[in-house]
C-alpha cells in the first residue's frame, strides 16, 4: 500500500515538472502567441501602402510578422514602463537597420561587425530553426552546416552589431521550431552559402514548405515521439507513442487548469495598442523613405 502511495505521488510529480517546463518553453518560444495553424492565413504585408486596418485583422497581421513587439507572457516578467521604454528603442533600432519580416523556416543570410578585428564583417547564412524571448532579448537561432559539421549561431535581433539581415527565403515549416534537425540528416540543415534571393511578390500569402525529415536513429536530444510534429518522418523501429504524447497533454493539470489560455497568450485587448504603435512606426518609416526617394530625384534632375 505504501509503495503503490509512492509510486502514485512520484507520477504526479514528474507530471508537474514535465507541465511546469512545457509551460516555460512556450513561454518563452515566439510561436507561443498563437496557435501555429493560423499562420497559414497571414500574408506578407505590402510596406509600400500601409492603410489602416481593424482592430481583428491587424491583431492577424501583426501578430507572426512582429511577434517580438509583444510582452511575454508570464506575469512576474511584465513591466509596463519597461515595456514600453523596450518598445521605443526597438522602433528606433528598425529606423536605423531594415529589419524584415520572417518566419521559422526562412532561409537568411545575417551580417554582423567582428567585435575582434575593428571594421571587419561577418556574415553567415543558414536556416532559421527557432525565434525566442520578446523585446530588446528577441534571439533568432540559424542552422547550417560547415565541414561536414552542423553548426548554429544565436543572434540578438535588436542588437547594435547586426549591420544587415537579408531574406533570401522567405519561407514557413508545418512545425513551430526546427530543433529536431540536430536529430536529422545534415542534407536537411545544408544551404549554400551562394544561394541568391528570391524576392516574395508583396500582398502574397507566405508559402509553406512541407518538406518531411526523415530522424535519425535514436538516441536523440529529445522524446520528439512525443511530440506533435508534423514534418517528421519517425524510423520504422520506432512506434509513434501517441498515447503517451495524449496523456501528457491532457493530464488533470490541462482539464481543469482555467487559467492555462490565458497565461500562454496576450489578450486581444492589450494587443490593439501595442499594434497601433507599430502602424504608426511603419507609416512615419514610409513616409520618410519616400521624401529620401523624392529628394534623390530632385538632386538626380538638376
Amino acid at each position: 500500500m505504501v509503495q503503490a502511495i509512492i509510486i502514485m505521488v512520484g507520477r504526479s510529480w514528474r507530471l508537474i515538472l514535465l507541465e511546469w517546463d512545457e509551460a516555460l518553453f512556450h513561454c518563452r518560444c515566439i510561436h507561443s502567441r498563437g496557435d501555429p495553424g493560423d499562420q497559414e492565413g497571414s500574408l506578407h504585408p505590402d510596406r509600400s501602402r500601409i492603410e489602416e486596418v481593424g482592430t481583428s485583422e491587424m491583431c492577424v497581421s501583426s501578430r507572426f510578422a512582429y511577434p517580438e513587439f509583444l510582452p511575454p507572457t508570464v506575469q512576474i516578467w511584465r513591466n509596463s514602463l519597461r515595456e514600453k521604454l523596450e518598445r521605443k528603442d526597438m522602433m528606433s533600432r528598425r529606423m536605423a537597420i531594415d529589419i524584415p519580416e520572417f518566419y521559422v523556416g526562412s532561409i537568411l543570410a545575417v551580417t554582423v561587425s567582428d567585435a575582434v578585428q575593428a571594421g571587419k564583417t561577418l556574415r553567415f547564412v543558414g536556416l532559421c530553426i527557432l525565434r525566442q524571448e520578446t523585446g530588446l532579448r528577441s534571439t533568432f537561432t540559424l542552422r547550417n552546416v560547415v565541414d561536414g559539421q552542423g553548426m548554429e549561431i544565436k543572434y540578438e535581433l535588436y542588437h547594435p552589431c547586426v549591420l544587415k539581415i537579408e531574406i533570401l527565403r522567405l519561407q514557413r515549416r508545418l512545425d513551430p521550431d526546427l530543433l529536431y534537425l540536430r536529430d536529422c540528416p545534415l542534407q536537411y540543415s545544408t544551404v549554400p552559402f551562394d544561394i541568391e534571393a528570391i524576392p516574395h511578390p508583396e500582398g502574397q500569402p507566405v508559402p509553406v514548405d512541407t518538406t518531411m525529415v526523415p530522424l535519425n536513429p535514436r538516441p536523440w536530444i529529445r522524446l520528439w515521439d512525443r511530440h506533435y510534429l508534423k514534418g517528421v518522418i519517425y524510423p520504422p523501429d520506432i512506434k509513434f507513442m501517441e498515447y503517451k504524447a495524449e496523456r501528457l497533454k491532457n493530464t488533470w493539470l490541462h482539464r481543469y487548469d482555467l487559467m492555462k489560455d490565458y497565461r500562454r497568450h496576450i489578450p486581444e485587448e492589450e494587443q490593439l495598442p501595442i499594434w497601433k504603435d507599430v502602424q504608426d512606426h511603419l507609416k512615419e518609416k514610409q513616409k520618410l523613405m519616400e521624401e529620401a526617394i523624392a529628394s534623390q530625384l530632385g538632386l538626380d534632375q538638376e
